[in-house]
């Protein structure tokens, strides 16, 4: 039998286990207490700097289409990337079109800013996404300018019910999605273009040509014309004597109706309400013949459409190596400021 001293003994000995359980308790809670604090403070400081990356010097790429993509069969995505010394990458295989967000640093165009909606170019079977896409969205920054890379489908009868309609049918979604978030990406609505390289540019020019030729839902009636087209060395006729016999053919395929030629070979549509025009393009490019952009302006001249056009007696298709991107850009720019389509923040 216990003896009082033996109880006493070990009441204490509980009291003195409890009370170090308690502590012990009471420091692990502490310690997870100050985990979750960490963590949270880690999470937080992530979110903060992705919007401060976000605000100053935005990219975000977005699906094109928040639902099912119109005009698209039920297939693998298949999508390729591939790395090019030459022009830095490809991407071919697009069925799932998206948007690449590029707004300026913080204090660029604080006004209401100007948009330029890019595509990219590669004959209706590639896109050079880098070059004729992120490195133009990146210039157009830093002059406070707005700019939005569409990767748009690539023609592909696997993907699509009607292939030659897809890429139309993403530049003018792209039109609606920016003229839509105008207020939120602070963007003068009345200012939004499409800019255009090679195949890219014989899109840009078709979705300036046929805005009133709508291909997507536009139940909410926003208006898909463009304010401004930017060409450089496009693609703008479809027909034997100057078109681009392979982007049609990618496009049409290899026996396009006459119906189709007419269609897309947007000399043959130009109207006074065509919206302005800045032209490029090399004498010597063996690639597209500078015949598309000579048809293309002198259309646009009898149409009373303001148009201003630059052709260099040197230079390979694409202007990889002549003449110079500061050279064109530059003379894309004043065209812009001329036109009054932006403010250069001298700050």
């Amino acid at each position: 039998m216990a003896t009082g001293l033996q109880k006493g003994k070990s009441a204490i000995q509980g009291v003195g286990t409890f009370g170090y359980r308690v502590r012990r308790f009471s420091f692990e809670y502490k310690t997870l207490n100050i985990k979750y604090m960490l963590l949270k403070i880690i999470q937080f400081t992530a979110l903060f700097f992705a919007w401060a990356c976000f605000s100053c010097h935005a990219q975000v790429e977005i699906p094109l289409y928040t639902g099912k993509i119109p005009n698209s069969k039920k297939t693998p995505n298949r999508e390729q990337k591939v790395s090019n010394d030459e022009v830095d990458s490809l991407v071919s295989r697009v069925s799932e079109p998206s948007l690449s967000v590029f707004l300026p640093i913080e204090g660029k165009g604080k006004d209401s800013r100007t948009a330029v909606i890019i595509c990219p170019g590669g004959g209706y079977h590639t896109l050079l996404i880098k070059r004729e896409g992120s490195d133009v969205a990146r210039a157009f920054n830093k002059l406070g300018i707005a700019a939005f890379v569409v990767k748009y489908r690539l023609p592909d009868d696997e993907t699509m019910e009607d292939k030659s309609i897809g890429p139309l049918q993403d530049v003018q979604q792209a039109i609606k999605t920016v003229r839509q978030q105008a207020r939120e990406w602070n963007i003068d609505p009345h200012k939004i273009g499409v800019m255009g390289f090679s195949a890219g540019g014989h899109l840009a020019a078709t979705a300036g040509i046929h805005y009133n030729f709508p291909l997507i839902d536009n139940s909410e009636k926003i208006d898909l014309r463009p304010d401004f087209m930017i060409l450089i060395n496009p693609v703008i006729s479809f027909t034997d004597e100057i078109g681009h016999e392979g982007s049609r053919n990618y496009l049409l395929g290899h026996s396009p109706t006459m119906k189709q030629i007419n269609f897309f070979s947007n000399e043959k549509h130009v109207t006074a309400s065509t919206p302005p025009v800045f032209l490029t393009h090399a004498n010597s490019d063996k690639v597209v013949s500078v015949e598309n952009s000579i048809t293309f302006y002198n259309a646009l001249r009898h149409n009373n459409v303001p148009v201003e056009m630059h052709i260099y007696a040197k230079g390979e298709h694409g202007f990889l190596t002549a003449p110079p991107f500061e050279e064109w850009y530059g003379r894309c720019i004043y065209w812009m400021k001329s036109n009054d389509l932006f403010i250069l923040d001298t700050h």
